[in-house]
């Protein structure tokens, strides 16, 4: 690093992270080098997810996911990110991006999709969203000087201890409302320019509240608590396909 880089680094440091986002900005100097920097930091944790939960899944299962990937991925204006899609083996039903474009589903969520391709694509292209407008990396930055400094040198190991330390539940915590209905409204122009149905996450939310109801459902709360009411999710996704015709 520079000097001017170790200077910025400890006004970092002393001023916490009342200017992080100015910093990773200036730190990592055009968009390009910013997207290749949060791809470094999400290789990073991405390795401590699959050392943590497992990523085993069966090759047809993953096909479909790559398919969709690439698909939703071809109408992405920006070209310089990148996306990898893998299944966990955590319990809960839920799903989460990391920087850079590294986006993990639980079974148990693709199960509640019953692999309806136009359910899934939703869900994928929902995190691919948080990636986009940076929430993801936002998110990273906005926890600690420490964890803000220790991505200066992304991909050579340096956030990996510090996701070890807070633990993977730290991926599940929500992001603002604002965030996750903005993450829903670009995920169904993502579904629609790529051809799905963008229905399929008005199908998937209504699954939601039936299971959310009914005895001896799979639980559902991890995923409720991290995100706003479906109800309202519904109401706003309603109005978009109202406005945009298919």
């Amino acid at each position: 690093m520079t000097e001017s880089g170790f200077y910025k680094l400890g006004r970092l440091a002393g001023g916490k992270v009342r200017k992080v986002k100015w910093m990773w900005s200036s730190l990592t100097g055009d968009e390009t080098e910013a997207i290749q920097a949060e791809y470094g930091v999400g290789w990073d944790m991405a390795a401590v997810v699959r050392e943590r939960s497992g990523c085993n899944v069966d090759p047809a299962l993953q096909t479909l996911l790559d398919d969709t990937r690439d698909r939703l991925a071809g109408v992405v204006r920006n070209k310089l990110h990148r996306f990898e899609v893998g299944v966990v083996t955590d319990d809960p039903p839920t799903a989460y991006a990391l920087p850079g474009g590294f986006i993990f589903l639980t079974r148990t969520l693709i199960d509640l999709c019953e692999h309806d391709p136009d359910e899934l694509a939703f869900v994928v292209a929902h995190e691919m969203s948080h990636v986009i407008r940076r929430h993801a990396i936002n998110r990273v930055l906005r926890q600690t000087a420490y964890a803000a400094a220790s991505m200066l040198a992304p991909g050579r190991g340096a956030i990996a201890p510090w996701l070890r330390r807070v633990g993977l539940e730290w991926l599940e915590r929500g992001y603002s409302r604002n965030q996750e209905f903005e993450a829903d409204a670009l995920g169904s122009l993502l579904t629609r320019a790529a051809a799905f149905d963008p229905r399929g996450a008005l199908r998937l939310f209504a699954r939601f509240q039936r299971l959310d109801r009914a005895p001896g459902a799979p639980s559902l709360g991890a995923y409720l608590s991290t995100h706003p009411p479906v109800a309202d999710r519904i109401t706003r996704l309603q109005h978009r396909l109202a406005d945009r015709p298919q």
